[in-house]
């Protein structure tokens, strides 16, 4: 865990995120929260660290997504020496999926 960003506000905001059910839930939520370049840089960020634990070099994300080789290049890091937080919910996608095939 990054204690730079540990704190009571950010716990509340977590722990709110928690309470979300379903992806219309967290559209509200979020649409409420983030302005919407926010939401989209956020959800460019994912899939690019998605695209990037499955192996793609960086041209393809680059014009599969639009992302910056820098914006690339720091989620990268992320991936590499970040929380794990990325690959926690690739494990638990893939884990949902299973389940439901």
């Amino acid at each position: 865990m990054n204690p730079k960003i540990k704190n009571p506000n950010t716990d509340a905001l977590f722990k709110a995120v928690l309470t979300l059910n379903t992806v219309e839930e967290c559209y509200a939520f979020f649409d409420d929260l983030c302005t919407v370049p926010e939401i989209k840089a956020m959800a460019q960020r994912y899939v690019v660290a998605k695209m990037l634990s499955e192996g793609e070099i960086y041209q393809k994300i680059v014009e599969q997504t639009g992302a910056s080789t820098a914006t690339i290049s720091r989620v990268n890091r992320a991936l590499t020496y970040g929380s794990d937080g990325y690959t926690l919910t690739f494990e638990r996608q893939k884990e949902i999926n299973n389940g439901e095939k």
